[in-house]
């Protein structure tokens, strides 16, 4: 299966949708899916919009929990690439990244001490 790298920063703003959840290596037997070092893998749904088109949403597989992404926060993601797939009859697009992390959120200004507005 080919790796083909995505430029993120043609991609917009990305918001969690889904908070990381492990990823199931088969729904019967409840299996966490592990990378070759055991590592749990991760799933998180990300909204996608670009300027002046719909909200998509794909789900990225990482490895390692990513630690404080939360729903609806602003994430970054470093390192994604798409691969295709077919079973059968069956095919789409599926993601991984090498790392998603949430986009620090900056504080509003506010005035100092005992200063207000006004003449």
């Amino acid at each position: 299966m080919q790796s083909i790298p995505v430029d993120t920063t043609r991609l917009g703003v990305l918001r969690c949708a889904v908070a990381p959840e492990p990823k199931m290596s088969g729904f019967e037997t409840k299996e966490v899916k592990k990378d070759r070092d055991g590592n749990t893998i991760y799933t998180v749904a990300v909204m996608v919009r670009q300027d002046g088109r719909r909200v998509s949403v794909i789900e990225i597989s990482v490895t390692g929990e990513p630690k404080g992404v939360v729903e609806g926060a602003e994430v970054r993601v470093t390192g994604l690439e798409a691969f295709s797939w077919a079973m059968g009859d069956r095919h789409g697009i599926s993601f991984r990244a090498a790392a998603i992390t949430p986009v620090p959120t900056t504080a509003p200004a506010t005035a100092p001490a005992g200063k207000t507005g006004g003449a």
